[in-house]
């Protein structure tokens, strides 16, 4: 899997501290078990993190990282972990299983979606894009991480493909469009709703809670 896209250093940072909304936390422990560089990256935050403990003469267990994460729902991966069926670790064991226990809803132009329990703060959901389908124009008044899972779409930015992620701001107006061929699955998480520019899923929005 070649993974082109990655989480920022301030993204790992706050993982490995455990100041991310579940939802975040999420995407980033998906993406996390799909990537050796950040993987290997969040070590390194961890490490410098554990030192910066010692010096302060504070006495911690063994696994009070993971004690601490599993209570706030946020899986802790340090190193690769197999796939669960058609997804990767953290995901399946999140949903209890593959693709094929998805209950998907209908968002129109066979684009489907999938809200996943998690806690304040943020929403995560899981899309699934028609090869060839365009999601509508939007921008965003918050922070969006999208992390592709199957196929891959193309927006003004790049191409996204398995493990890549994306990070969306306010400053952020795009087309995503999956690539033909295959349809794309994403597991996206945002802290804000969408800004659409057409009428139409602007009057959507609400029922379908994006």
């Amino acid at each position: 899997m070649s993974i082109r896209h990655h989480l920022s250093d301030p993204l790992l940072i706050a993982y490995a501290a455990g100041n991310l909304p579940e939802a975040f936390g999420l995407v980033v422990a998906t993406h996390i078990s799909m990537c050796d560089t950040c993987r290997a990256q969040l070590a390194t935050f961890e490490a410098v993190g554990g030192a910066v403990m010692d010096s302060a003469t504070v006495a911690m267990a063994d696994g009070a990282l993971e004690a601490a994460m599993a209570r706030l729902g946020v899986p802790v991966v340090s190193k690769p972990l197999v796939r669960r069926s058609d997804l990767p670790a953290p995901l399946g064991d999140y949903i209890g299983g593959g693709l094929a226990e998805v209950k998907w809803r209908s968002l129109g132009m066979g684009v489907r979606q999938a809200i996943l329990p998690t806690g304040k703060g943020a929403t995560a959901r899981l899309l699934y894009i028609p090869a060839g389908q365009a999601v509508p124009d939007h921008g965003h008044r918050g922070t969006e991480l999208t992390l592709v899972l199957q196929g891959a779409f193309r927006d003004a930015t790049d191409r996204f493909g398995p493990g890549d992620v994306e990070i969306a701001t306010e400053e952020l107006e795009h087309t995503p469009v999956a690539e033909a061929g295959e349809a794309c699955i994403c597991l996206a998480a945002t802290d804000a709703p969408l800004r659409f520019n057409a009428l139409i899923p602007r009057l959507l929005q609400p029922l379908f809670r994006i």
